[in-house]
């Protein structure tokens, strides 16, 4: 079994913190506990507790790599069939409205991340101890994590720096786009100045986490230049590099390795239920991932959800070396080994091969819902792909730029001989497809295309509707009229 050194919050805080899940509503309405600055926050035992807390979280963003590759043109909906898991299908066909529950579950957890990250960060002068200032620096990593999710997700979205209270719906406003990167900039460059390359646990946020949520986030706004500098910098001065076999990136031996700049923690523990999805410490969307009614060697079964088109399979070439790590082709898999599987709804034959179950994967409960596989949110190839991005769009260097997107491709086909020399726009679109390929799976791929005006490309997708999702009906409601709705929704 895998050792994960973040160790799990005692039952009494997550007890104390409940009340800041905000799994109903955009913030609780029947708070059972009233803790403030007088009774907690007051030792450094409780802000230790407090920041795992924070990082609880970080568990629930399985459902945005789920949705953030059904959304694209990489993954069908898949499942048992048309009805199986109805906000996923909708979210597919592009016909998902403010009613559902997939969307709200989104929201919730990523504003509870935000609001157990305000809780500590508001009291953050009550006492001082040795090792303050790390928990800080992390508390303000997480909540630039959890805004940059909402922002890329809903657009404007209510800002705040200290704990949303009963009401704020009705008076904070849904805050622009700009002001949301600017709380997630100040965050994240106060993070990279405090934090260092190695963190005080395996699985905590380093500078380096820091420094590539900064660099992601000046790309998402084309601030090309700030990109560049501060990616540069983690790509020279930080301790990563890509693996050499880009076969073992996902296997749990390579968790938090060399390539990991941050990494998603979970573990086998048990918890899980379909009717709490985000008590799991475990990773929901293997099982999810997983192959229907499968028996054969190496995998487990699954769900057959987020299943990769033909398309996205054949979009790499022959003798590229992701493809078959990326993608499994389970005809030609089943032909190989004597394995037997199940079809679902919309089966294509392909499997999202990084985020499977693996056998040997040890769950202690359902093996469905407790896989201990980490998502590997931020890796270095990634890094090297948005700093080539930054040279290229930026007009800065293509030179630079070849130079990082090269460092990729090489890896991917164990040669030199498919680098790339195209300069301008052709190299634009070079990039971007090899950030399509190299992180196939992994959840980026919709907000590449949206961020590039590539979103027509995407089936059903409406320009000036589906760039964004749509605000939570509910949330709409309880603002009395103070949140306007997403256009087109």
């Amino acid at each position: 079994m895998k050792i994960k050194t973040i160790k799990k919050i005692p039952v009494l805080v997550l007890l104390i913190l409940v009340y800041l899940s905000c799994t109903d509503d955009f913030v609780d309405r029947n708070p059972v506990y009233s803790i403030d600055s007088e009774n907690y926050f007051n030792s450094e035992d409780d802000f230790n507790n407090g920041l795992i807390a924070a990082y609880d979280l970080l568990q629930s963003t399985y459902i945005n790599n789920i949705m953030g590759e059904i959304v694209s043109d990489n993954t069908l909906c898949g499942g048992e069939s048309a009805t199986d898991v109805i906000g996923y299908q909708q979210i597919d066909d592009m016909i998902h409205t403010p009613v559902n529950d997939q969307v709200q579950n989104l929201w919730n957890w990523m504003f509870a991340g935000v609001n157990r990250a305000n809780y500590l960060l508001e009291f953050q002068n009550n006492v001082d101890f040795e090792g303050k200032d790390i928990i800080i620096a992390e508390a303000r990593f997480l909540r630039a994590y959890y805004y940059f999710e909402l922002v890329k997700w809903f657009g404007p979205v209510p800002l705040k720096e200290t704990r949303f209270q009963l009401g704020d719906e009705t008076t904070i406003p849904r805050s622009p786009v700009e002001d949301v990167y600017a709380l997630i900039e100040a965050d994240l460059i106060y993070a990279s100045n405090t934090l260092s390359y190695t963190a005080p646990q395996v699985g905590r946020a380093t500078k380096g986490s820091a420094q590539a949520l900064l660099g992601k986030a000046y790309v998402y706004q084309e601030k090309f230049s700030q990109a560049a500098i501060v990616l540069d910098d983690l790509i020279q001065d930080g301790p990563y590099d890509l693996i050499a076999d880009y076969d073992t990136i996902f296997e749990n031996e390579q968790e938090n390795g060399v390539e990991s700049v941050f990494e998603v923690q979970y573990t086998d523990a048990e918890g899980a239920g379909f009717g709490c999805l985000q008590c799991s410490e475990g990773n929901i969307a293997v099982g999810f991932n997983g192959i229907r009614n499968y028996n054969g060697p190496l995998f487990d079964s699954g769900f057959s959800f987020n299943i990769p088109t033909e398309e996205a399979y054949l979009a790499y070439e022959e003798d590229d070396l992701r493809r078959d790590v990326a993608i499994l082709n389970i005809e030609t898999w089943a032909a190989q080994t004597g394995a037997t599987y199940g079809t679902g709804y919309e089966h294509t034959g392909y499997y999202n091969r990084k985020y499977i179950a693996r056998q040997g994967d040890l769950n202690t409960g359902d093996q469905n819902l407790t896989n201990p596989n980490n998502y590997r949110a931020i890796r270095f190839a990634d890094v090297l792909l948005l700093a080539a991005e930054a040279y290229n769009r930026g007009g800065l260097s293509d030179v630079t730029a070849q130079q990082y997107l090269n460092r990729v491709r090489n890896r991917a086909f164990g040669d030199t001989d498919h680098e790339i020399s195209a300069t301008g726009a052709t190299l634009t679109t070079a990039i971007l497809n090899e950030r399509r390929l190299e992180l196939m799976g992994e959840g980026h791929r919709f907000f590449d295309l949206v961020r590039t005006g590539n979103g027509s490309v995407i089936p059903g997708f409406v320009d000036g509707k589906h760039e964004v999702f749509p605000i939570p009906l509910e949330e709409i409601q309880f603002s009395n009229g103070n949140w306007q709705q997403n256009p087109g929704y």
